[in-house]
């Protein structure tokens, strides 16, 4: 493996990134599709320089391929706003592994998240080809949107949404969580400064003297 210490910059078409998850919340792919809307107009011209701010995280995988292995929600988003290219920065290089060691690696290094909608783990050939066919978890956009209300922190651990995701998934309906996104929100609220939630990442329940 070959670990890539200065960004390298290479503007690669979103449709030929490659996932290395199978879901999304879509609620926040929608947020994020309205917020560049808003800065591209306000841009206008240097819309571009947003981008070049936002660069995608990637490995390089068999047959030179890019990974993506943070901003899934990003890229989809701007896929669906008609944005062809960004730029990528190659975290490491794993294209002269064949397939089945590189999904090793990737799996080791938490690079990877090969869990379905229902929180179940799935094989690698699971993961989506391209970003456009990620699909929806709606317990992510609950998880995203929690964090961002202050039920939890920002925090480095991988896939960290995902796990506050799966905690949600166990104490909340999903028919609740779909017939009304606001007051599952509380609810999760509630259940973030709660103890049983102190072993996920960014918890910042209430701690007794």
């Amino acid at each position: 493996m070959v670990t890539l210490r200065e960004p390298i910059l290479h503007p690669v078409p979103i449709e030929e990134l490659r996932p290395t998850q199978i879901t999304v919340g879509m609620r926040e792919v929608k947020a994020k599709r309205k917020a560049w809307r808003l800065k591209a107009e306000a841009a206008g011209d240097k819309a571009g320089e947003f981008l070049g701010n936002h660069m995608v995280p990637t490995i390089r995988g068999p047959r030179g391929k890019y990974y993506v292995i943070d901003h899934h929600h990003l890229s989809l988003a701007l896929y669906e706003e008609g944005v062809k290219d960004v730029l990528v920065t190659t975290v490491a290089d794993l294209s002269r592994l064949e397939r089945d060691a590189f999904w090793f690696v990737m799996d080791c290094h938490d690079w990877m998240h090969p869990f379905d909608e229902e929180g179940k783990r799935r094989g690698y050939e699971d993961i989506p080809k391209s970003i456009k066919d990620l699909i929806d978890d709606p317990y992510r956009s609950l998880a995203g949107e929690l964090r961002h209300v202050g039920g939890y922190a920002k925090d480095t651990t991988p896939f960290s949404e995902f796990l506050w995701a799966d905690f949600l998934r166990r104490r909340i309906k999903r028919k609740d969580l779909e017939k009304n996104f606001e007051a599952a929100l509380e609810k999760a609220h509630d259940l973030a400064k709660h103890k049983d939630a102190d072993y996920l990442p960014g918890w910042c329940g209430p701690v007794a003297e």
